[in-house]
């Protein structure tokens, strides 16, 4: 995977490594699966609760996290196959707030999608005994990486929500995005967030740009389109 580099514009929201490394572990303990037993049995691994499975997972969840215009736009595309109420209210409560702004990160643009480099924030979490990296493969090929929740994860996770419920705006978040994601692999992830033109066109090594001004307009035209259909069946 390419590692460009990319200086971020200083009116460009930026996250720290503190808030990077909460972000994640809230990430990986609402998005993780039961570890293995053949997990479990490695010593460094006892203690572990969840696992999440792939870095190219991990990143695309981690995308519509930071990202609640396209997590709201993608909420819009659900509405328009299922037409269930509750979709396009989720992405209204998004789009007509400030969220797409205020809570919005961008990522940059690589071969392989959407891509931020979590090193640090993993260091942290690392260090501090929170979660565990296994890395699958050779030495000069890394075919896959999993994200290990341990225990003390877990209780720290815990303990922030109920210390700081700023922070339950994630826990929320990581929730919709899993709903969202519901039964695709990383890659599965990729190819749709591809389909997003924003998305697809940024140029490489670039930050993918924003789709609130257009998932805004959209909301307003498939709100009209109920509210229409409303009356039709009222009439």
């Amino acid at each position: 995977m390419d590692h460009e580099s990319s200086v971020p514009s200083p009116l460009m929201p930026a996250t720290s490594r503190e808030q990077d490394a909460v972000r994640v572990l809230l990430l990986i303990d609402g998005a993780c699966e039961p570890p293995s037993t053949a997990d479990l049995t490695q010593a460094e691994l006892a203690t572990a609760v969840g696992v999440v499975r792939t870095q190219v997972r991990l990143q695309k969840l981690d995308f519509w996290l930071r990202n609640p215009d396209y997590l709201a736009d993608e909420l819009l595309s659900e509405y328009e196959t299922s037409r269930e109420e509750p979709l396009l209210q989720l992405a209204g409560d998004i789009l007509e707030s400030e969220e797409p702004e205020v809570r919005r990160y961008p990522m940059l643009r690589h071969h392989f999608g959407a891509y931020e480099p979590l090193d640090d924030a993993l260091a942290v979490l690392r260090s501090a005994g929170l979660v565990a990296v296994r890395r699958r493969g050779t030495i000069g090929r890394i075919r896959q990486h999993d994200y290990f929740l341990l225990a003390e994860g877990r209780r720290v996770a815990r303990e922030i929500i109920g210390q700081e419920p700023v922070f339950r705006y994630y826990v929320d978040r990581v929730a919709l995005v899993l709903a969202l994601a519901d039964g695709l692999g990383g890659s599965e992830l990729k190819a749709r967030q591809y389909l997003q033109r924003e998305y697809a066109e940024t140029v490489r090594g670039a930050r993918i740009g924003s789709v609130s001004a257009r998932a805004r307009e959209r909301l307003a035209v498939l709100r009209a389109q109920a509210q229409g259909a409303q009356t039709g069946v009222a009439g």
